[in-house]
């Protein structure tokens, strides 16, 4: 046996600066990051060459200079305490539109003016400006489409997923998924309605939620979430709790669900049965509910699973991909998530996959457990989405052995 005890201390002191160096860092990140996001469309539009006039100067560096004064302040006003929708649209509309001109104006600074200094086309300033007018023109198209890729109702995604242990009997089961919907300071209740209709058109046998239904306690947002009460399902209906929940008084969401007629699976399950052959649908509360504080809330997955026979398959929801550690371990057939929105707004999903193990679509974890991704059926915050668009899913469930014809 080799003793470690001595290079562990050495190896924790080394770690314990780096953590702490990080952990300062992402301290002022919310510092740094609305001057950046401003800051640098400011310097790349105006600052390095155009030789603008200066009244055009001015008047650029004012309203680049307003929004990052306006954004901060907007959004704690519109999801502090207060919690007031037009602050909190302003607020999210400029982060949406910082996001998008930050992004362009780095990668178009680059390339435009690479490309026009290597054709020779032009001079400093030519090439300056037309780096300007392209980041506007690419950053008003991007938002444009953008806003109506996040207001639409979703297109549908159909997949067939083949699950080992499903059973003859369930083969071509239909399962649809919504998740993220997110209903917040925009009145979506009209959408909300549409999403339905379109859920029902698909004639599911189970239709599932997989959390942060909206952003506010379901007293404020009650008329956007009700139609769900619409949805249709020959088998079930079932919710388990996302993130955003626990920002809204989650017992109250669980509580509007189970009125609407959802089942809330928190940390429990159901059975599905058909042709004589039963599938486990479980859920579990967010990972983040345990330090919400709200008693009872916390996902354990084994609680889940109690009771249910270990020779079955099993179809678990929970709300954030990462999940699926703790799900390929237990040897779950299919992982139901939602959460990661497919980035919402490129490129974004590169810091949403350092955080979770898969960013949309249907991937393998371990020997068994598949996993499938929703992209989200709403929005969160800016009303935008670009390079990841909303989606309504249908999975058909198949058996490696199909059901014999009569």
């Amino acid at each position: 046996m080799t003793d470690t005890s001595s290079t562990r201390p050495a190896e924790g002191e080394a770690r314990a600066p780096r953590r702490s160096r990080l952990h300062r860092l992402m301290r002022y990140l919310p510092l740094i990051a609305p001057v950046l996001l401003w800051a640098v469309p400011c310097w790349v539009l105006l600052y390095t060459g155009q030789n603008w006039p200066l009244p055009v100067t001015a008047a650029g560096t004012a309203l680049l200079a307003a929004g990052l004064v306006c954004m901060p302040l907007a959004m704690a006003r519109g999801h502090g305490r207060r919690q007031r929708d037009r602050a909190a649209i302003v607020g999210d509309t400029l982060l949406g539109t910082s996001w998008v001109l930050f992004t362009w104006s780095v990668l178009l600074g680059v390339l435009v003016r690479l490309a026009l200094t290597v054709a020779g086309a032009g001079d400093g300033q030519d090439r300056a400006r037309t780096v300007t007018w392209a980041v506007l023109g690419v950053t008003a198209v991007l938002l444009g489409w953008g806003y109506a890729e996040a207001r639409r109702v979703p297109r549908v995604r159909r997949l067939d997923v083949e699950l080992a242990r499903l059973g003859a009997g369930l083969d071509g089961l239909r399962v649809v998924l919504i998740t993220d919907t997110h209903y917040g300071p925009l009145d979506r209740a009209r959408w909300s309605q549409r999403v339905c209709e379109t859920v029902n058109a698909l004639e599911a046998d189970l239709v599932c939620h997989t959390g942060d239904i909206a952003d506010g306690t379901a007293a404020r947002r009650r008329a956007q979430a009700a139609p769900l009460g619409t949805v249709r399902a020959t088998r079930a209906r079932v919710y388990v709790t996302g993130n955003h929940e626990y920002y809204s008084e989650a017992q109250g969401w669980v509580d509007l669900m189970d009125e609407l007629g959802w089942e809330p699976l928190r940390n429990r399950h159901v059975l599905l049965e058909r042709g004589g052959d039963t599938l486990v649908v479980a859920g579990v509360d967010d990972v983040t509910a345990e330090s919400s504080g709200l008693a009872g809330h916390r996902a354990h997955l084994a609680g889940a699973l109690d009771g249910a026979d270990p020779g079955l398959p099993v179809l678990l929801l929970a709300h954030q991909p990462k999940f699926v550690d703790r799900a390929a371990a237990a040897g779950i057939d299919l992982q139901l998530s939602g959460h990661t929105h497919g980035g919402q707004i490129w490129p974004f999903h590169h810091l949403v996959r350092l955080d979770q193990p898969a960013l949309a679509g249907l991937s393998r974890h371990g020997g068994r457990t598949l996993l499938y991704t929703s992209r989200g059926t709403g929005f969160w915050g800016p009303p935008f989405r670009v390079f990841a668009p909303s989606e309504i899913t249908l999975l058909v469930l198949r058996s490696p052995q199909p059901p014999a014809s009569s």
